[in-house]
């Protein structure tokens, strides 16, 4: 198990190479290893309609090693695909390889999978183990886990705050905003918009601060934006208006969207706490101090820390949802 555990990680290390251009498809790694415990094939999921992970493990096979893979085991960190979408199926290529062994780290929760590529192994005689740091392997795919088994993007809640737990100064009874975060967790923050599919905000954060909500201190794609309010009629320009929680789920369920940064203000983000949308909460908290101000929210009682990250005295603290 330990040597199993071994290459699973290759293969992790080589899926999260997809991140950005994967999507919708789930990021997969797969390795080849001979039986002298050399890797003979390794290879990821670079770009969505492109080849899968096997696919490309088996391409990077030098010729002089392609009469080994009979005696081959061949780790991936999500069951083969069993089904024709734009590419084979990766069951039958690898059952054509003639593979002695595969190593899943977990089962494909996608319907037209779902057990079917392990069945196809193990119908033709290949010895198949599923489960393999499968936490880590789910983890790594937790948007894509969410959306076919919630049928529901996966949602991140995310705010700033003082040490006394303010996300910003009321002035006149009119909200201000406050400068909380650093720079570096400003790129942090931009690093995850491009990771996700979808960014949101209500509209007395827009109207307090018109925050542009696109990656501009990291690399990758902006997200599409999303304004929330129960009285807007009309959205900004380049924002999508929903006047509910539920209306943004089925909007980004029917564009095929697997994941919502949820930035604020405190009143949009307790209503996705209240209407149990969400998986994930990160709370950034400064060591200063405001003397009036509004309230953040309450980290709901089902959360419980995974992390705490610190960067230039700010505390990142990250939540999750209790199984």
């Amino acid at each position: 198990m330990q040597t199993d555990e071994f290459y699973m990680r290759r293969c992790l290390q080589l899926a999260v190479n997809g991140r950005l251009r994967a999507k919708p498809n789930p990021m997969v790694g797969a390795v080849i290893v001979a039986p002298d415990g050399r890797i003979i094939g390794e290879g990821y999921h670079a770009k969505c309609g492109e080849a899968h992970a096997e696919v490309n493990a088996f391409a990077s096979v030098k010729p002089a090693d392609e009469a080994l893979l009979p005696q081959c085991t061949m780790y991936v960190s999500l069951e083969p695909c069993a089904h024709w979408g734009k590419t084979p199926p990766c069951a039958n290529l690898i059952v054509s390889k003639g593979m002695k062994r595969v190593v899943c780290g977990c089962i494909d929760p996608f319907a037209k999978v779902k057990g079917r590529g392990v069945q196809i192994l193990r119908n033709a005689g290949i010895e198949v183990t599923v489960g393999v740091l499968e936490k880590e392997c789910l983890e790594l795919n937790k948007a894509f886990i969410t959306v076919n088994t919630l049928k529901r993007p996966y949602i991140i809640l995310k705010w700033a705050q003082t040490a006394n737990g303010c996300m910003g100064l009321l002035q006149q009874g009119r909200p201000q905003p406050i400068s909380i975060s650093t720079p570096t967790t400003r790129r942090l923050m931009h690093k995850l918009r491009a990771e996700v599919d979808a960014i949101l905000v209500g509209a007395g954060t827009w109207k307090a601060d018109h925050p542009q909500l696109n990656v501009r201190a990291w690399y990758g794609p902006d997200p599409e934006r999303i304004l929330i309010s129960a009285h807007a009629t009309q959205a900004p320009e380049g924002f999508w208006l929903a006047h509910s929680t539920n209306e943004v789920v089925s909007h980004l369920n029917e564009e095929g969207k697997q994941s919502l940064l949820v930035e604020g203000g405190a009143h949009t983000l307790q209503s996705f706490i209240a209407a149990e949308l969400w998986d994930e909460i990160r709370v950034e908290t400064a060591i200063n101090r405001t003397a009036e101000g509004i309230a953040a929210p309450q980290v709901p009682h089902n959360a419980h820390i995974t992390r705490l990250e610190t960067y230039d005295n700010n505390i990142i603290t990250y939540y999750e949802r209790n199984k």
